[in-house]
């Protein structure tokens, strides 16, 4: 089975908004087993939008059309469709009658307008959208089928998970069955990690990849078939043993979780202070439901005023030390878990840049501490500083690390590769 996406929209063409749609339907298929041959985007313009469906219609065995399908002027990837096979545009009663309810429930007057996502090219199979206003369907033309879904990520989501994949697997079932296992890493680049891995043997139906979502390395083991499913368990235990520590999570996209998750089965409670990191610490884990249960507080301690005042720093380690020192954090996190008595507390205080660095204390220096009721654990890293953004990622995910080992009972201080630590 050839599978290809074409994604429409000029403001997805000109790069005003980043398309997460086609990467996450990449990703979602993948852990299907079903892999994508092509990816294209096309603007809004008709003749466009007709040439490509001709074209890849004739090349792939089903294609995935996202966006297009709005009520506006510019929505018109339903018309292409229909120009392209050559046929009238006809109105979908069902669909009709499903806009119009869901007008009348929701007490507003549907514009006329909308009825332009009632017509679907002559001979569609409507496919149903549960929270949107814009119905998919499915078109047989020439060689492939051409499956058409909303932009909307929430609809486009829906869609994907309950009817594109049922479909995809009712036309074309998989002749073997797949596994995809997912190793996350942390502290070594992509290139290192292919260096160290590369002496693996990997069995026939095992390939391995990698996949850089920053400040992470994802490692992805994929077997076909029955004959090298078997094998995968060991694959994964000799990749795990090759790596060591470098290798953070299972099956999942960030630690972040993984924290959140350890702290709710362990009935134990955190505070947070921040200074580099600006709540990127607690933003990731108060995105999960029911972090309340164990998060007590977030901190952001920007200024050396709001580090004495709040955090009980006393005045004279931010002169002896400075603010980006370990004796610095190990008081932000002292004060921070001793507020409200919390079990753990993380702190976070660095340059992020892109100014503000010395021969001493360069640009991406971060200093990180985590506080326990026996004691804190601190350290001070200099993380490649290739943007802002990427040294408060890289701090928020030695923090999350620091926390995950001793929640596991391990070391908490380890060896990261990538980084180099200073003693002070």
């Amino acid at each position: 089975m050839k599978l290809e996406m074409i994604c429409t929209g000029e403001e997805v063409l000109a790069g005003q908004i980043v398309d997460t749609n086609a990467a996450w339907f990449a990703n979602a298929l993948m852990e299907r087993g079903i892999e994508s041959q092509r990816r294209m985007t096309v603007g809004d313009r008709l003749e466009d939008l007709i040439a490509v469906f001709k074209e890849r219609s004739t090349e792939a065995d089903i294609i995935m059309v996202n966006g297009g399908l709005g009520p506006t002027s510019d929505d018109l990837s339903t018309e292409a469709m229909a120009l392209a096979m050559g046929v009238p545009l006809i109105e979908s009663k069902e669909w009709r009658t499903k806009l119009e309810a869901w007008f009348t429930k929701s007490a507003r007057v549907m514009p006329v307008s909308n009825l332009k996502q009632a017509l679907l090219p002559e001979g569609a199979i409507m496919i149903d959208n549960p929270v949107g206003t814009a119905c998919g369907f499915a078109v047989k033309f020439n060689r492939a089928w051409l499956f058409f879904t909303p932009g909307v990520p929430f609809e486009f989501k829906h869609m994907v998970k309950e009817q594109f994949i049922p479909f995809v697997e009712s036309k074309f079932p998989l002749s073997a069955p797949v596994c995809v296992k997912k190793l996350l890493t942390l502290g070594q680049g992509e290139s290192a990690l292919e260096d160290k891995l590369k002496v693996i043997s990997l069995p026939e139906g095992i390939t391995l990849g990698y996949r850089s979502h920053m400040p992470y390395i994802e490692i992805k083991l994929f077997a076909r078939g029955y004959f090298a499913i078997n094998p995968l368990i060991k694959i994964e235990a000799e990749v795990r043993q090759i790596l060591g520590h470098s290798v953070v999570a299972v099956d999942t996209t960030t630690l972040a979780k993984v924290v959140h998750h350890q702290l709710i089965d362990s009935n134990l409670s955190l505070s947070v202070a921040e200074s580099c990191t600006g709540g990127m610490i607690t933003s990731g884990l108060v995105a999960f439901a029911g972090s309340s249960a164990y998060f007590h507080q977030g901190l952001v301690t920007y200024s050396n005023e709001a580090k004495v005042k709040v955090l009980g720093v006393s005045p004279q380690t931010l002169e002896d030390y400075g603010a980006v020192s370990t004796t610095t954090v190990e008081e932000m996190a002292k004060g921070a878990r001793g507020i409200l008595d919390s079990d753990y507390a993380l702190a976070t205080s660095g340059i992020a840049g892109p100014e503000g660095g010395s021969d001493e204390k360069p640009v991406g220096t971060v200093a990180i501490a985590l506080a326990t009721k026996e004691g804190v654990y601190t350290q001070m890293l200099k993380f490649p500083s290739r943007s802002r953004s990427l040294v408060q990622a890289l701090s928020t995910a030695v923090a999350y690390d620091m926390l995950r080992r001793e929640l596991l009972g391990e070391a908490v201080i380890v060896d990261y590769s990538s980084y180099s630590r200073f003693s002070q």
